[in-house]
């Protein structure tokens, strides 16, 4: 086990590429202390001055929605968005260690309030992903109540080895040189994402069961694959697994109803399951679920870009997490796994300069996933022409 502990780190670590002398925030939640050692571990190997772990407790969180004044649940004390911010001017690296540790922890309370309590994530955030100032890295973190809730039907020793095996191919840990892969892989990802942004399409419609969108794009945007520069040069890639191509889309052009296809896993743990939005003039005016829809409804309110959309992300058949068929209850896998969309901020750095201003800005950014086999996607130009994008989850450009 502590062989694939140090591999992980190790490939976190390189994935944000850190850099000798900076300072590594590392995220994570009570229960991923192994990991999390092991990170700082790679990360002092790699000339880091400082590692700084800071861990959330989601019993915590609990406590404060079940016994606070409700009129208390938004705030949030400023120093926690000025350890971000600090550490940003700093241009220090950043890894966040994803993945449940206390599933159904919060099912039994008011979803109104479960949504208004936005921690652990913190506004700052979005601000800084958006201007590029740090390099960072999110990974899955394995757990044992993680695997369970993976797979019920297994024994706990049981699922927490098939959650490391199914990882460990999915991370590309089970090649000799994960990094080599990985290279490989993102080669073929910014190939697509070029291919995407030849094109230059006014609009992407997605047709699929439950689903016909229309989503437009702004004139100068581009797509991009998770493989990130920083605004001084520094490249890193920002989640790990990663199989996806994205834009950022206009947020005042989208229109038509969709329908997740596979559930969505708020920061809390919360499962929102059967999630149906509709959007008129870019706007979500109806969004329900088959549960915890109040949930996500809290979570999006805290500003009026929380309803628009800050991403569209396209994926393909050919990696390594849809084929596995599993539903991991994690956002940063499952959004892997199929093409999806984002409420909330979008990436400034997508477009030319004339139309930063118009990528859709929020203190909230929210995946979820709308992809399947049976998702067809069309670009459509200008001029009105429709080109096949995807079918079958098949590239066709």
């Amino acid at each position: 086990m502590a062989d694939r502990v140090t591999r992980l780190a190790q490939l976190a670590v390189h994935g944000a590429n850190v850099q000798p002398g900076q300072v590594v925030l590392v995220q994570a939640d009570l229960g991923h202390e192994e990991l999390a050692r092991a990170v700082a571990a790679a990360a002092y190997d790699r000339g880091a001055k400082f590692v700084d772990v800071n861990y959330f407790d989601p019993y915590v969180k609990r406590a404060r929605i079940e016994h606070a004044d409700p009129d208390t649940l938004e705030f949030v004390p400023s120093w926690y968005g000025d350890r971000f911010t600090e550490h940003a001017k700093e241009h220090g690296a950043r890894v966040t260690l994803n993945g449940v540790t206390a599933p159904n922890l919060l099912d039994d309370l008011d979803k109104t309030l479960v949504g208004r309590d936005r921690l652990p994530r913190v506004k700052e955030l979005s601000d800084i992903v958006a201007k590029r100032l740090t390099n960072w890295c999110i990974v899955p973190a394995p757990h044992p109540a993680w695997a369970s809730l993976v797979w019920p039907e297994l024994s706990e020793d049981e699922a927490y080895e098939r959650l490391w095996s199914e990882l460990e191919h999915v991370l590309r840990l089970d090649e000799s040189d994960p990094v080599q892969a990985w290279e490989e892989r993102m080669a073929v990802l910014k190939d697509s994402a070029s291919r995407l942004a030849q094109r230059r399409f006014d609009a992407v419609e997605l047709r699929g069961p439950g689903t016909e969108l229309t989503i437009g794009l702004l004139p100068t945007g581009t797509w991009w694959s998770a493989d990130f520069t920083t605004a001084e040069g520094l490249r890193h890639l920002p989640n790990l697994p990663t199989e996806e191509v994205f834009t950022s889309p206009d947020p005042l052009r989208t229109e038509g109803h969709v329908t997740s296809t596979k559930p969505l896993v708020l920061q809390d743990g919360t499962i929102v399951r059967g999630l149906r939005v509709r959007f008129e003039a870019g706007k979500a005016v109806e969004i329900d679920a088959d549960e915890n829809a109040e949930a996500l409804l809290a979570r999006l309110a805290v500003d009026d870009g929380g309803l628009r959309l800050g991403e569209l992300a396209l994926v393909d058949r050919k990696g390594r997490i849809g084929p596995l068929g599993t539903v991991f209850y994690d956002t940063l896998l499952d959004e892997n796994a199929s093409s999806h969309i984002a409420f909330g901020s979008g990436f400034p750095f997508l477009v030319e300069d004339e139309d930063a201003s118009r990528v859709n800005e929020s203190a909230t950014h929210v995946d979820f996933m709308i992809g399947s086999p049976e998702l067809e996607v069309d670009g459509v130009t200008a001029a009105g022409e429709r080109v096949p994008i995807l079918r079958g989850g098949d590239w066709q450009l």
